[in-house]
C-alpha cells in the first residue's frame, strides 16, 4: 500500500496541457487513511453480443443509498482496472486525500484478442450494450447520478478508443472521457483496413456535443501501426485531439514524457485524469 501511495505522490510534478480544463497538481499524503472499498463481481447476459459478460462494481466503504446520487465511472478492460491498474484503490486514495469525490465504478470485462477489439474498436454493438443495458442495470441497483457531467468513461489502448466512441455516441450518458493511449488509428467496427482514423472523421462530420476529454498518449508511441502499414499511433492521437478542438470540445491533452504503451505509464496518469476531470465539480 505504501509503495502505491508513493507512486501517486510522485505525480505532484505532472503538468497537463489543457484547453478548457484547469490542470491540477496531484498530492496524496501517504499517511492519509484509506477506507476499505467494496468490490462485487457480477455477470450479466449481454443481449447485444449474445453472451455472458463479467462486471465488477466498486462502491465506497460508506456507500449510502439515501445520500446524494454518486458520480459514476465506467472502465473498459475491467480485470485490468481491477488488478494491474487498481482503479478501486485509486478512487479510495483520491477521496481520502480530498482530491476527488466518492464514486461508484463499474469495471466491464472485454475479453481478449479479437473479441476485445470487436467490443472496443468503434463498435455499435458495444454502444448499444452500454446505453440500453449496462447503464439502466447500474441505475436500478445503485444510487448513481443520471447527470452526464458527473459521469466518466475510461479505458486504455483499444479501451481509450472505445471510451471516446461510446461517449460521442451517447453524450446524454457520458459527459467525460479519460482516454489513455487510445487506438484512434482504427477504422469502423474493429476494422484493420482503410479508411483509418474513422472516429476522427466522425468528429469532423458531426455537431459538437457536451463532452469533456482528458487524452494521454506516450511520447515514445511514435510508431506506425499494423507492422508499418498503418497510421502512426501517436500522430493519430494528435489528429483526433485537433479534430475535437476544432469543433470546440474541452480537451486536456498530454504526450507523456518518456511514456510508452503499457500499464506502468497508464497507472501513473489515471489519477491525474480523474482529478482533472472532476476539478470543477461541487
Amino acid at each position: 500500500m505504501i509503495r502505491k501511495t508513493l507512486v501517486v505522490c510522485a505525480l505532484a510534478s505532472s503538468v497537463v496541457r489543457a484547453q478548457g480544463i484547469r490542470p491540477l497538481p496531484l498530492v496524496v499524503d501517504p499517511r492519509a487513511p484509506v477506507a476499505a472499498r467494496r468490490l462485487s463481481p457480477h455477470t450479466v447476459f449481454d443481449s447485444s453480443y449474445k453472451k455472458p459478460r463479467r462486471l465488477w462494481v466498486y462502491t465506497p466503504a460508506d456507500y449510502d443509498a439515501k445520500a446524494a446520487p454518486y458520480p459514476l465511472i465506467v472502465a473498459f478492460d475491467g480485470a485490468e482496472y481491477r488488478d494491474t491498474m487498481p482503479l478501486p484503490w485509486i478512487l479510495d486514495t483520491l477521496r481520502a486525500a480530498k482530491k476527488a469525490p466518492a464514486f461508484v465504478a463499474v469495471l466491464v470485462d472485454n475479453f481478449e484478442g479479437p473479441e476485445r477489439i470487436a467490443d472496443l474498436g468503434n463498435a455499435q454493438r458495444m454502444s448499444r450494450f452500454v446505453s440500453s443495458q449496462l447503464i439502466p442495470w447500474v441505475r436500478r441497483q445503485w444510487h448513481v447520478t443520471t447527470d452526464p457531467h458527473r459521469t466518466i468513461v475510461t479505458g486504455s489502448s483499444a479501451g481509450g478508443l472505445g471510451s471516446a466512441f461510446v461517449a460521442l455516441e451517447h453524450p446524454e450518458i457520458f459527459g467525460n472521457v479519460l482516454s489513455q493511449s487510445g487506438a484512434f488509428w482504427r477504422g469502423a467496427e474493429a476494422s484493420n483496413d482503410a479508411p483509418y482514423e474513422w472516429l476522427t472523421t466522425r468528429v469532423k462530420e458531426r455537431p459538437r456535443s457536451d463532452v469533456t476529454f482528458f487524452v494521454d498518449v506516450g511520447e515514445l508511441e511514435d510508431h506506425a501501426t499494423l507492422g508499418g502499414s498503418g497510421p502512426n499511433f501517436r500522430d493519430a492521437n494528435r489528429r483526433f485531439v485537433a479534430a475535437l478542438r476544432a469543433k470546440g470540445f474541452a480537451v486536456a491533452y498530454t504526450e507523456v514524457p518518456g511514456g510508452m504503451h503499457g500499464e506502468p505509464y497508464w497507472m501513473q496518469r489515471l489519477p491525474v485524469g480523474i482529478v482533472s476531470l472532476t476539478s470543477g465539480w461541487k
